[in-house]
Formats: structure tokens, sequence, C-alpha cells
């Protein structure tokens, strides 16, 4: 494979669009409208609203190592109003282009890491979609080469602070608010996610550990698609959205769905600054190769706050909060206008439940806007410092996963205390040269 930096400099000498950056025409603060982005990978997530058609700033480029979808992709961006864009096989070859101010990196979680640091290093503000990495290791890398570049970060989950919290009928706000205010007491909490919450209900992503090599498809680059994962030969179940049942590039319906869920809670519980120090597992061993289910999960923080993802689906009926005073927090009931409260006295009217966040002080406000933060260098409410740890909080439930058993954390130093077992699938190896890429 050509050097990366043989290539960056190569390509960087090439002028691949006319469109002059917004931070050449405007300077990096300026209150421009003229941002610019381009999108790596081009499968089904790309298409969704805050990719492909988000109108924040101007579409001019799309790669992905599969030429049917670059073509795909090129006659989607014309259809949705951006012109005639370039396609770009190479990923490098988009990174070292200069009229890029930000890339949406939508390839598979595998790719994740990598692709941020890359990015990062290459001047290139980061819309990463979820889940933010595949391990501890290298959500640690992403974020320490963000920041000590100054990069913008954004990772693509929005429950913090916009929209319904899936499932639950309300915003999160209310529900920070109560944690916020102390009106759950002031020991440990416990939450339940359980049915519903896209983890069981994703258990059918399993991979195929015995499935025949097939040939590759005729444009497909199967080596860049892979990238830092182990050499696999060819299926069309590994290298389609059943990607998500292998272990090599992602980790079933927990890589899928815990940032929507996880993100959110780790911001109500006021837990953005650190991570669990106790993981639990109950269920089946897992395969090597494919993901399978799991029974039930608990993690415990050093509070003694724990968070139970609950696959078995035996803790039906369970609040989302219980406070250590005693004080429940369960979703809106249908045709209701806020979450509902319930203490040993029974369920609080809902006239009660308004009054009391009507007078609760409000949660500070957050930076939502992620192209404002391109231009004022304001950081991102969901940026690679939070995101790293409520990415930490499933990629812990992961290793127990697949150790079989539990194990113990140390949030501060990001590993497994006396356990070089857990320490290997916190801090996995990468394929060549990718490896340098990410550590170097």
């Amino acid at each position: 494979m050509q050097n990366r930096r043989e290539f960056l400099k190569k390509a960087a000498a090439v002028s691949l669009f006319s469109i002059a950056p917004a931070r050449v025409l405007w300077g990096q603060t300026a209150p421009s409208k003229q941002l610019t982005r381009a999108l790596i990978g081009f499968g089904a997530i790309a298409h969704s609203a805050n990719h492909l058609p988000f109108k924040g700033s101007r579409l001019i480029g799309l790669c992905d190592p599969y030429e049917a979808r670059v073509a795909a992709g090129l006659a989607a961006a014309e259809k949705a109003g951006w012109g005639k864009i370039k396609g770009y096989k190479n990923f490098m070859e988009l990174l070292a282009d200069k009229d890029v101010d930000v890339v949406h990196i939508c390839t598979p979680p595998h790719w994740h890491g990598c692709m941020s640091v890359m990015a990062a290093k290459a001047g290139k503000d980061i819309w990463c979609e979820k889940p933010m990495t595949r391990t501890v290791g290298e959500g640690k890398r992403v974020m320490e080469v963000v920041q000590a570049q100054k990069r913008m970060f954004r990772l693509n989950t929005w429950f913090r602070f916009k929209d319904t919290f899936y499932g639950f009928g309300t915003p999160v706000k209310p529900i920070r608010q109560i944690v916020e205010n102390g009106m759950l007491g002031t020991g440990p909490l416990r939450c339940v996610f359980g049915a519903g919450q896209g983890f069981s209900w994703k258990f059918g992503w399993s991979g195929r550990v015995n499935a025949k090599p097939q040939p590759i498809p005729a444009g497909f680059d199967w080596d860049m698609w892979l990238g830092p994962a182990p050499w696999k030969p060819y299926t069309a179940h590994r290298a389609g959205s059943s990607f998500r049942g292998y272990w090599d590039y992602d980790s079933g319906g927990l890589g899928d769905m815990a940032q929507h869920y996880l993100d959110p809670l780790q911001y109500l519980l006021c837990k953005d600054d650190t991570s669990p120090v106790k993981i639990e597992y109950v269920g089946p061993k897992q395969h090597p190769e494919a993901v399978g289910r799991f029974d039930r999960l608990t993690l415990t923080y050093a509070d003694g706050s724990v968070v139970i993802l609950d696959g078995d689906e035996s803790l039906k009926g369970e609040p989302l909060l219980r406070g250590a005073n005693g004080l429940c927090v369960y979703p809106k009931a249908k045709g209701g206008k806020t979450l509902r409260l319930k203490d040993a006295n029974g369920w609080w009217p809902e006239e009660k439940v308004l009054a009391k966040l009507a007078e609760l002080p409000q949660p500070a406000p957050q930076q939502t806007d992620f192209m404002d933060s391109v231009r004022t260098r304001k950081q991102f409410c969901l940026n690679e410092q939070n995101g790293f740890r409520s990415c930490t909080m499933f990629n812990l439930a992961i290793v127990a996963e697949r150790l079989g058993r539990g194990f113990e954390f140390d949030p501060v130093a990001l590993r497994a205390k006396n356990d070089p077992a857990a320490d290997r699938f916190l801090y996995q190896s990468m394929r060549s040269p990718w490896d340098r890429e990410m550590w170097g």
C-alpha cells in the first residue's frame, strides 16, 4: 500500500475543487454559511438527515471503497440539490483536499477511531457516526488527538440535547432537572434499560461463522473496507448491513443502539467525567467472531449508582430511575404531558409533577449547532470527551460479554484492574498499516 504521507503530499498538490473552503475565504472564526463537507462511507446511514441531506453546510464530495456506491452517492447528491460533487474511492484523497472543512464518518464502527484520528491530523473537523469507537483504547486515542489538533468533534446522536428520548415520551431535560436538583436523594441511583431499548430486539444480528467465501464484487476494494480489522475472506453477509453481527466490525445491538441510550443517560446522571468501576455479566458464552445475546449487564459507579441493561426482559415494568429516597421516574403515560413520578405513597398527580418541574432550576444551556462550533471553535455539546465516556460505558459491557464474566475498571487510568485478559479487549491491536496511523 502506498505510504500515506507520500499519497497525501501528491494529492494535496492537485486542486480537486474550484470551491474555496470557508477557512480560506473568511477565517476560522468568521460567521460563514459556506462551510464545506464530505462524506466518508456511503451506506444506508449516509442517507440519514444529518449527513447527505443536511443543509447547514455545503456538501462537495463523498467516497466509498465500492465504486457502485460512489456512483449512487453522486446521483443521490445531485438529486438532493448539491449539484455535481466530487467522488473518491480512497478516503485519504479526500483528507488531503484542502477544500473540505468537515468530514462525516459514515463507515462501519471498526473504522471510526482510525479515521477520526487521521482526519484530525489532516486538519478536518469531524462529524462521526455512533458508536464513537469499538474499544476504550481507540476512544482514548481519538480524544487525545482531536484535542491536541484543536479540532471540533461531534458524535452523531442527539438525545442529550433535542428530541424525545427513545421510549420515554419526553426530552432528557426534565429528567436531568430532577437528578441535578437532588429530587432523588443523596445516595446511589438505579437505572434500568429493559424491553424496547433496542438491545434485545436486535439479538438476531449475529455473524455467520461457517459461511463460505464468495467472489468480491467488481469495483469493491475489500481490503480497504476491512481496513484496520483482521483480514477475512469476503462474504456478502460481512459486508452488508449485517456487519454489526461480527465483533471485528461492531457489537450487535449494543454497538448500534447503546450510545443513543447511554449518552443521554450519562448526561442526566451528571456523570460526563467518569466511568463505571465494576461491570457484571450474565448470559451465554459468546462466540469469538459472532455477536450473541446477553441476559443482563450491570455497570456500577464509584458512588454505588448502577445501570442495568436488561437483555432477557426480566425487569419489565421497572422505572428508568429509582432514587435513594425511593422516588421513581417513569416514561410519560399515553396522553400525558410529562414524565411520571411515583413514591412510597403512590403516583404523583401530573399537575404536581408539572408544578415541580416549573420551579426547579434549568440545566445549563448547551452548544447544539455543530456548524456554529466549527465557525466559532466553541466545543459542541456532544464531543470527543463526553462522547468517549458514554462510549466507554457500553464498550466496558462488551468486554464483559466477550470475557463471559465481570471485571473491575479504573476510570482514571482507563485500564482494567489486575485483569490482563480484560485489558486485551479494552486495547485491541489493528492491522498494519492502520495501526501506525492510529497510534503513531
